[in-house]
C-alpha cells in the first residue's frame, strides 16, 4: 500500500493588526483582537500572530506606520502567512498599498464579518442580503483582481469604446447591485406581508451580542431545535416559533446576533431581518454574563436598538451563561478597591436587579432558572395579551 495522502486543504494562518487609538486603550485593543481571533477562526482561518501599534491617526497610505508594516512583512516571511487581517475598515488605496508591500492578501473586519455571513447564509433571502452588501463593499475597492467579471457573462459587447477593463467591472457591479437590490424588495414584501398574516399576537424578540447563546434559549422556551453552536453569527435568518406558557400563545423570534463595528452595508442589507427587532412588542435582551467585556457588549446592543428604532421596546435582561461565570475571590484582609473580576454572581445580581426591573440570571444550557424566566415572560406578555383580547378572561 502506498503512503497516505491528506487532500483536505489546510486553514489559512493570518496575522491580525489593531491599533491603539485616541479613544482606545491597550486592554481595549487586546479584547478587540481576541474577538478578531474568533471571528477569524469563525470564518475558518488560523490566528499565527498578533501586532498592535500605538497611533493617533492612521497612516493615510498604509494604516501603521512603516515601521510596523516591516515587522509583520518579516514575520509573515519567516512563517509563511496566507493572510493580514486589520480590525478597523481600510479605505481602497490603504487596501492597495498594504497588499502591494506585504505581497500577501489584506482582510479588513467588516471583509471577514462578510466573509462570515457569505459562508452561514442558507435561505435565498439570506443569500441575497449578504451578496448585495459584498457588492457594496467591493465597487470602491475594485483592483486587478475583479477583472474576472466580465468573463463571467461573456466579454463580447460589454467594453464601450475606450473603456477600462476596471470600468467594465464598476458596471457589472452596479448592474449587479441594481438587480440585487430589486430581488430584496420582492422578498422583504413578502416576508412582510408573512408577518401581518401572524394577526396580532404578541410578538417577543430575542437580541444579544453573538455568541450569548440566544438559539439554545430559544430551544428551551419554544421546546424546538433551533440551530445553535459556540461559533460567532450561528443564525443569520430569523427563526420565529410560536410559543405557549400557561395557556397563553405569543410568536418569539430569534434574530442576528449584533457585534461592534457591525458593517453599514449588513445593516442596510439586513432591514427586513432587523425588523422582526423593531416590530416585537418585547425583546429579550441575552448577555453572556461570563464574558468579561459584557458591559461593552449590553452597550453595543442598546446603541443598535436605538440605531434602528426599537430602543423604547419592553425589555427582559437574561443574563445567560451563570454556569461559566467565573470571578476572583479578594482576600479578607486585602484592603484595596475590589476590582469588576472580584464580583461574584451574587454581587451581579443586586446590582442588575437595583439598577433594572425585568432582569434573571440563568444557564440556557443547564436549564437553571428558566421557569422563572418563564414567569417573568408570561407577565409581561399577558400585560399587552390583555390590551388587545380585553374579553380572553379564561386564558388567565
Amino acid at each position: 500500500m502506498g503512503d497516505y495522502c491528506d487532500h483536505r486543504p489546510h486553514p489559512e494562518s493570518a496575522v491580525l493588526v489593531g491599533v491603539v487609538g485616541k479613544n482606545q486603550t491597550e486592554e481595549e485593543t487586546a479584547e478587540y483582537l481576541d474577538e478578531l481571533a474568533f471571528l477569524a477562526d469563525t470564518a475558518g482561518v488560523v490566528p499565527a500572530g498578533f501586532f498592535t501599534q500605538k497611533i493617533d491617526v492612521p497612516n493615510p497610505r498604509t494604516f501603521i506606520g512603516t515601521g510596523k508594516l516591516q515587522e509583520i512583512k518579516e514575520f509573515i516571511k519567516d512563517n509563511e502567512i496566507d493572510l493580514a487581517i486589520f480590525d478597523d475598515e481600510l479605505q481602497p488605496t490603504q487596501l492597495r498599498n498594504i497588499e502591494k508591500e506585504l505581497k500577501i492578501r489584506i482582510l479588513d473586519r467588516t471583509n471577514l464579518i462578510l466573509d462570515i455571513f457569505a459562508q452561514r447564509a442558507k435561505t435565498a433571502h439570506a443569500k441575497v442580503q449578504v451578496e448585495l452588501a459584498q457588492y457594496q463593499y467591493l465597487l470602491p475597492r475594485l483592483t486587478r483582481m475583479w477583472t474576472h467579471l466580465e468573463r463571467q457573462r461573456g466579454g463580447i459587447g460589454l467594453r464601450g469604446p475606450g473603456e477600462t477593463e476596471i470600468e467594465t467591472d464598476r458596471r457589472i457591479i452596479r448592474d449587479k447591485i441594481s438587480r440585487l437590490k430589486e430581488q430584496l424588495v420582492k422578498i422583504d414584501r413578502q416576508v412582510s406581508n408573512q408577518r401581518k398574516n401572524r394577526g396580532k399576537m404578541v410578538q417577543v424578540a430575542l437580541v444579544g451580542y453573538t455568541n450569548v447563546g440566544k438559539s439554545t434559549l430559544m430551544n428551551q422556551l419554544s421546546k424546538s431545535e433551533v440551530f445553535a453552536e459556540n461559533k460567532l453569527f450561528a443564525t443569520l435568518d430569523t427563526t420565529v416559533r410560536k410559543v405557549v406558557i400557561s395557556n397563553l400563545p405569543f410568536l418569539m423570534s430569534d434574530t442576528v446576533g449584533f457585534i461592534r463595528k457591525l458593517p453599514t452595508h449588513l445593516v442596510e442589507s439586513f432591514k427586513s431581518t432587523l425588523d422582526e427587532t423593531r416590530e416585537s412588542d418585547i425583546l429579550i435582551h441575552v448577555i453572556d454574563i461570563s464574558h468579561s467585556n459584557y458591559e461593552e457588549h449590553i452597550g453595543v446592543v442598546e446603541q443598535t436598538l436605538q440605531e434602528i428604532g426599537a430602543g423604547d421596546k419592553p425589555v427582559i435582561m437574561v443574563f445567560n451563561k451563570t454556569d461559566n461565570f467565573s470571578y476572583v475571590k479578594k482576600e479578607e484582609d486585602d484592603l484595596t478597591p475590589g476590582l469588576k473580576e472580584n464580583l461574584s454572581l451574587e454581587d451581579l445580581r443586586k446590582r442588575w436587579t437595583s439598577e433594572r426591573r425585568n432582569v434573571v440570571f440563568i444557564s440556557a444550557l443547564k436549564k437553571q432558572n428558566i421557569d422563572y424566566l418563564k414567569d417573568l415572560l408570561y407577565q409581561a406578555v399577558k400585560k399587552i395579551h390583555v390590551q388587545r383580547y380585553p374579553y380572553n378572561d379564561f386564558l388567565y
